[in-house]
C-alpha cells in the first residue's frame, strides 16, 4: 500500500486554455485516464460527452458574456428561471457568467427567448462540439433581432470590480485527500464537482501502481500504537480489497474500502462561494483533517484575490 500527505492544485493553469482542454483534463479524473490525453484528444472527448449528455463535466467551464439588451429582454430572461447563471445588470445590458451545462439546458427549455437564442448561437457558432445534440446551426430557430454579445477574456473578467469579480471569477481547485474530506466538501451545493470513481477505477492495475494508496491521517504520529494500529488495518483492507477484484467487479470491491482511501475531486465555483467554504471550513470548529487542506488553499486564493478577505 501507499500512503500520501493530502494536497491541492489550484487550476489557474487551465484557465488560459480553451474550453475543450479544460473539460477534457477535468473529465478524465473520473476514470483516472489522464494517461490518454494527447494534442489531438480533446475535442473527440467534449463531443462524445456532450452528445451522451454527462452534464456534469460541462459544468467545469464558465462563459462570461456581455450582453446588450433592453430591461424587458432582460426581465424576459429572467421569466426563464435561468437559476444557474450569475447575472448583474450593467448601464448597456446584462454582465452573465454560466456553464457549459446551463447554457445548453437553457436553450434546450426555452429557445425562443432572444437572449438566450442569441448565447446559443454565439457560442454553437464558436465551440459546436459543446453543444452536440441540443443546438445546430442548421435547425436552430432564427430571431430577427440579433442582440450584441461579447465574451470576455479572461484579464478582463479579473479586472471587473471587487463585488462583480467574487460573482463570475469561477476558479477550480482539485483536492487530493481522503474521502471523509469528500463527503463534506460536497455539501457545497452552489459548487460543480467531479471526483475519482472506485466504481470504475481498478487499483491492481500497473498504472495504480498495484496498490490502494491512502491520505496519512493527521490524527496519529507516525511510530505511535495508534498510527500502528491504522496501517495493520488498512493493509489488511487493501489485501481484502485486491483478494475481491480477483472475482469481483471495481465497483463491488470497493465496498469494504475505507475513508482513508486516497481520492481526487475537483471542485468549481466562483470567488463568492469560495469565501463561504472558507469561512466554514477555516474556524477552529471545522473538521481538523478539513482545516489541514482549507487554511493553507485559503491563504493562497486570499493572496491572488484580496477582495476574498
Amino acid at each position: 500500500m501507499k500512503v500520501i500527505d493530502p494536497y491541492f492544485q489550484i487550476q489557474d493553469d487551465l484557465d488560459r486554455k480553451g474550453f475543450a482542454v479544460r473539460l477534457e483534463e477535468c473529465g478524465r479524473i473520473c476514470y483516472k485516464s489522464e494517461e490518454l490525453i494527447t494534442k489531438d484528444s480533446a475535442l473527440p472527448f467534449v463531443s462524445k460527452i456532450a452528445a451522451h449528455g454527462h452534464n456534469s463535466v460541462l459544468e467545469m467551464a464558465v462563459a462570461t458574456l456581455q450582453v446588450s439588451c433592453s430591461p424587458a429582454q432582460a426581465s424576459a430572461l429572467l421569466a426563464c428561471q435561468p437559476k444557474f447563471l450569475i447575472l448583474d445588470q450593467r448601464e448597456d445590458g446584462l454582465l452573465i457568467t454560466g456553464s457549459i451545462r446551463t447554457f445548453r439546458e437553457l436553450y434546450a427549455r426555452c429557445p425562443d427567448n432572444p437572449i438566450i437564442n442569441g448565447i446559443a448561437a454565439f457560442l454553437g457558432e464558436r465551440h459546436p462540439y459543446l453543444f452536440e445534440g441540443v443546438w445546430d446551426a442548421q435547425s436552430a430557430w432564427k430571431t430577427e433581432e440579433v442582440l450584441p454579445i461579447t465574451k470576455l477574456t479572461l484579464d478582463e473578467v479579473e479586472n471587473l470590480p471587487a463585488k462583480l469579480l467574487l460573482r463570475h471569477r469561477y476558479v477550480g481547485v482539485k483536492f487530493v485527500v481522503n474521502r471523509a474530506v469528500t463527503h463534506e466538501i460536497v455539501r457545497h451545493r452552489p459548487c460543480s464537482f467531479l471526483q475519482e470513481s472506485q466504481r470504475y477505477c481498478r487499483y491492481s492495475q500497473d498504472k495504480f501502481d498495484n496498490q490502494v494508496t491512502f491520505i496519512k491521517p493527521m490524527f496519529y504520529t507516525e511510530g505511535t500504537e495508534e498510527f500502528r494500529l491504522w496501517s495493520r488495518a488498512m493493509a489488511e483492507t487493501e489485501k481484502i480489497y485486491l483478494r475481491l477484484l480477483e472475482t469481483s467487479t471495481p465497483q463491488a470491491a470497493r465496498t469494504v474500502l475505507p475513508n482513508s482511501c486516497k481520492t481526487e475531486i475537483i471542485v468549481y465555483c466562483n470567488l463568492e462561494e469560495w469565501r463561504h467554504i472558507f469561512r466554514l471550513r477555516t474556524t477552529k470548529a471545522a473538521e481538523p483533517s478539513m482545516r489541514e487542506i482549507m487554511v493553507p488553499l485559503a491563504s493562497e486564493l486570499r493572496k491572488r484575490y484580496p477582495a476574498l478577505e
